[in-house]
């Protein structure tokens, strides 16, 4: 499809809390399993019928998930990175779209904890307090290699306009504010964030990958957007540690994606293997919990999905030393950001091997009866492969290797995002 979304804002979701206060890190987590809960109910079925999730994100708005990360002196919950990567995790085994359309949210928020006091934490923090979600697009298709930008930011009179086309806006169709990158009139590079609901902002519906299908991942169209001075940011010359940081936490939360993908991987497994699989012809088992072929694929993919949860646990508690550390403005900020990038290359390039495996394994689980399209299976494998497809494993080791063998840490310093 290439039809334009319309912004589905329900003011109703964004109404004040009784007593005027966000929720705290507590009740957050605790409640963390009953959001889970509602966001399965209909995951398959979404799935089946590729709707796109608007209805969780206008009620995702008042749980607190969404403003977790923010600190306590900003009149936030304080969350840390790693909870915040555990409900990433979380989320994604209700529904990974869900979880994976929260990537650019999750890394506003972070850019937040990370650097307080800057004039756009200040700017949008009550913003996020109240429920308001933030998105965007950066990259563009088309251009000869990524990260080239053909969009461009002019000065009209006392604005700008903003002129271009981006793709792979994933949950922009769900939010509130929308960034984008764009080339100034030097030919630098530059941020600006505006109203996702501002004329000429056209969110498109033409996502058509095979995995990852109610992300919003498309394009969007800037059609001679009006710029306020105030709206525009300066990301060519953000601090460097901030931005090497984002961009590995960036990295992370779809390893987390997938992690949450592998533990739906294990949870559907044992659902269909108790409910409706049946023991193999020559088996001597009455049922296929019996099984001992079965047995064994469902405690290799519980194996799996351990490991992959400890990987990513451990890299989000190296991340979240790292972000203390730029916050504070510590000596070493080279050294912790560098050892939570290494952590994530690594960790990122194990997982991408035992989830693919994990996914597969479900259908030993069963024999024809598990491809039927009412379980909706196949969408795990589909969901992985697309994601690592957009955060290429095979690039993740040869720089980790390039950096062991000879010291070469450029795509690291870039911190670029895939």
């Amino acid at each position: 499809m290439s039809v334009e979304l319309t912004q589905q804002t329900d003011s109703a979701a964004l109404a004040e809390r009784p007593d005027g206060a966000p929720r705290s890190r507590e009740q957050i987590l605790a409640d963390l399993p009953a959001i889970a809960a509602r966001i399965a109910a209909g995951a398959v079925e979404r799935e089946l019928k590729r709707e796109l999730p608007f209805e969780i994100f206008r009620w995702l708005r008042d749980t607190g998930i969404t403003y977790l990360r923010v600190p306590r002196h900003l009149g936030g919950p304080g969350g840390t990175l790693a909870d915040q990567v555990e409900v990433t995790c979380t989320l994604a085994a209700a529904d990974s779209n869900v979880a994976h359309a929260l990537r650019g949210h999750f890394g506003f928020i972070e850019s937040i904890a990370v650097d307080p006091e800057s004039p756009v934490s200040r700017k949008y923090v009550q913003e996020v307090l109240r429920g308001k979600l933030f998105g965007g697009a950066h990259m563009e298709i088309g251009t000869p290699r990524p990260n080239m930008l053909r969009t461009t930011l002019r000065r009209n009179g006392e604005s700008y306009v903003l002129s271009g086309k981006k793709y792979y806006a994933t949950g922009a169709a769900f939010c509130d504010y929308t960034s984008f990158s764009a080339l100034d009139e030097k030919g630098e590079i530059i941020g600006a964030l505006v109203p996702a609901s501002r004329k000429g902002v056209h969110i498109l519906d033409d996502w058509d990958g095979m995995g990852q299908r109610m992300t919003a991942s498309g394009g969007v169209d800037l059609d001679d957007v009006e710029v306020q001075p105030h709206e525009i940011n300066d990301r060519h010359h953000r601090n460097p540690f901030a931005r090497r940081h984002g961009a590995t936490r960036a990295q992370l939360h779809l390893v987390a994606v997938i992690g949450g993908i592998v533990r739906n991987v294990l949870s559907d497994a044992i659902s269909f293997t108790r409910k409706h699989a049946r023991p193999a012809k020559h088996s001597h088992a009455e049922n296929a919990a019996g099984d001992h072929f079965v047995q064994q694929a469902v405690g290799e993919i519980a194996s799996v999905s351990h490991a992959i949860d400890t990987l990513i646990a451990d890299t989000a508690r190296t991340l979240d030393a790292a972000a203390l550390a730029i916050a504070a403005g510590a000596a070493n900020l080279d050294e912790l950001v560098m050892r939570g990038a290494l952590a994530n290359s690594k960790s990122q390039i194990i997982v991408s091997q035992l989830a693919i495996t994990a996914a597969n394994r479900l259908f030993d689980t069963g024999g024809g009866s598990a491809t039927a399209r009412k379980y909706a299976f196949d969408r795990h494998w589909r969901n992985i492969r697309t994601i690592l497809n957009h955060n290429p494993a095979a690039l993740r080791a040869r720089v980790v290797g390039d950096y062991l063998l000879n010291g070469v840490r450029t795509d690291f310093d870039e911190g670029r995002v895939f």
